[in-house]
């Protein structure tokens, strides 16, 4: 616990504020809160919404990166906003949204509450789905899903990972989950993203280990400056909040290196 109290601490030092009384997030049409801080909630995070994913809301927002038309899972979602946000925009949504987090009760009531307060803002395209997931885990319940929402293979076009490297040792498991989803295919592609909290020798790790086990990731440029035009509130963020946040992180696009 007190490894856990020391990731927090650097982490608001980081970004120059503390966590706020108002856990509510509001990204243009959605209303986010963060799992209730006990249990699993607090030891695994979900009890935050880290700047990841906020980075990878704001490019997803501004078509940086797209899932339109894509079988997309994000793993250890949290508050879920990359997938979320995604699902709500018309014409680029994709077609089927798997969100998972680890599957103890305080996380998934909260996941499955964000998904069912927001569900009149998604896409019709889009299918959503909320499923418990353990890295490492049979992953044939969640690659059945996706075969239904699309070509005749059972996998994923889109593994979404939002600030999930700082769990060095769970890298195995993860990059076995991540091995194991992503379709065979030179268009698949992985968005990883982490905070600069996230040292950098485990972030390198994790990419030394995914290269040796056939996924490329290259690391993207972040500008400091908040760009998206969506309205941002709650938990004390501000444009320029968003900017200092948005700039604490690091991502990475991930493809097979010998599809």
């Amino acid at each position: 616990m007190a490894e856990l109290d020391d990731f927090l601490s650097d982490s608001a030092a980081l970004f120059g504020e503390t966590q706020a009384d108002d856990d509510k997030i509001q990204y243009g049409p959605l209303v986010l809160t963060p799992a209730p801080k006990e249990g699993k909630a607090n030891t695994l995070l979900a009890d935050h919404l880290f700047s990841p994913s906020l980075l990878l809301a704001e490019l997803l927002e501004r078509g940086i990166i797209s899932f339109a038309n894509q079988r997309v899972i994000e793993l250890g979602a949290g508050c879920a906003l990359p997938s979320l946000l995604s699902s709500t925009l018309s014409g680029r949504s994709p077609c089927l949204s798997v969100i998972t987090d680890y599957p103890d009760e305080t996380i998934m009531k909260n996941l499955s509450s964000n998904i069912e307060r927001n569900r009149s803002h998604f896409d019709s395209e889009c299918t959503v789905h909320v499923c418990g997931y353990e890295w490492g885990c049979d992953v044939a319940p969640l690659l059945d899903i996706a075969e239904k929402h699309g070509p005749k293979d059972r996998a994923f076009d889109i593994v979404v990972m939002s600030d999930l490297l700082h769990f060095d040792g769970s890298h195995n498991v993860l990059l076995k989950s991540l091995l194991s989803l992503l379709r065979r295919h030179p268009s698949a592609r992985a968005y990883v993203a982490a905070g600069k909290y996230t040292l950098p020798h485990v972030c390198e790790h994790f990419v030394s280990e995914a290269a040796k086990a056939g996924i490329t990731l290259e690391e993207q440029e972040v500008e400091a400056v908040w760009k998206g035009v969506l309205s941002v509130s709650g938990g004390g963020l501000d444009r320029e909040q968003l900017g200092a946040r948005k700039g604490m992180s690091r991502w990475w696009i991930g493809r097979w290196t010998d599809p």
